[in-house]
């Protein structure tokens, strides 16, 4: 789910010279959280709680190297959670390099966000580890991420802020789509299908954090250059995520012995058409860009209520 991370960020530099972020320091006036480029309280939901589920997987089972069902949705997933454990590290550096001054619901929402991304950090480790027992490569791609994030660090935090919050809408819209939508998994190994649930129900639920963040870290700028830094971030986001993803994929289809033609034709039916995650979360992706957009303008809870009992015995205060 979410996610590509840092190799996202390629071409920010050439895209930024028509954006100033030259004044990108935290500002330490009054807290205050907007909604996006219009300035109204944000919708964020009063009464949202962020939960900590502590739940471990995939320690004891042997799920079948096309634990999906298919070649095509376990290669693509793979390749998602291979990114996982540096981007979310990524992620919450990203968020906590503007939380001075947040308003104190704020403060414990950010909180309780990195505990979830470490938590999945671990998780994901623990499951590309069995892509790897049964023979996949997945530390070229996690390598190459890592060489991506390099990339970052002389970059400006609220760039690399940005293009959080643009992934960070990437894994609300996918984790909605496989929550919702019982076909996405209908054939996986039933642990590795409870991660993924559980990882999905997470990303719904801390979805506004990394955009709340941002609307307090540039509630000084004006209303276009938000929603344009914005915008722009998640067109990169977009090429890049999809560019890499699909590079990933077919590196490990190829493993599977699945080249050419078959294996395009192979993983862009499962992209676009069944059970096609990319072209059922395009009218959420084009939402993102609509001024005043804020995550939580769609409030989806009713996605974690349905997941939430499987993991009443782990749950932990936020």
């Amino acid at each position: 789910m979410e996610s590509g991370i840092a190799d996202l960020l390629t071409g920010v530099s050439v895209s930024l010279t028509y954006i100033d972020v030259s004044n990108t320091e935290p500002f330490m006036n009054a807290p205050a959280r907007f909604d996006s480029e219009n300035g109204k309280t944000a919708p964020t939901p009063a009464d949202l709680s962020i939960t900590i589920r502590d739940e471990r997987f995939n320690r004891s089972s042997e799920p079948a190297r096309w634990w999906a069902g298919d070649a095509f949705g376990t290669a693509w997933h793979n390749a998602l959670s291979a990114t996982f454990p540096r981007g979310e590290a990524f992620f919450i550096e990203a968020v906590k390099a503007h939380r001075d001054g947040v308003d104190p619901k704020l403060a414990e929402e950010i909180r309780a966000f990195v505990r979830q991304e470490i938590n999945h950090t671990r998780e994901h480790v623990a499951f590309n580890r069995l892509a790897e027992a049964h023979g996949y490569d997945i530390k070229t791609i996690d390598k190459r991420v890592e060489q991506m994030l390099a990339l970052t660090r002389d970059r400006p935090v609220i760039v690399n802020l940005a293009a959080t919050m643009a992934l960070e809408h990437y894994t609300a819209m996918m984790a909605a789509e496989f929550l919702g939508n019982p076909q996405h998994f209908a054939n996986a190994d039933p642990e590795v299908r409870r991660m993924w649930e559980w990882h999905a129900t997470e990303e719904i639920e801390h979805k506004g954090v990394a955009f709340d963040t941002w609307n307090h870290a540039t509630r000084n700028w004006s209303k276009w250059r938000r929603w344009k830094l914005r915008s722009l971030m998640m067109l990169i986001v977009s090429f890049n995520f999809f560019r890499n993803r699909w590079a990933d994929s077919m590196e490990l289809l190829a493993q599977d012995g699945i080249t050419g033609w078959k294996a395009k034709w192979g993983m862009f039916s499962y992209l676009a058409w069944k059970p096609g995650v990319v072209r059922r979360i395009f009218p959420a992706w084009l939402a993102y860009f609509r001024p005043g957009f804020h995550p939580w303008g769609h409030d989806d809870r009713a996605l974690i209520a349905k997941y939430e009992g499987e993991f009443a015995d782990a749950l932990l205060p936020a």
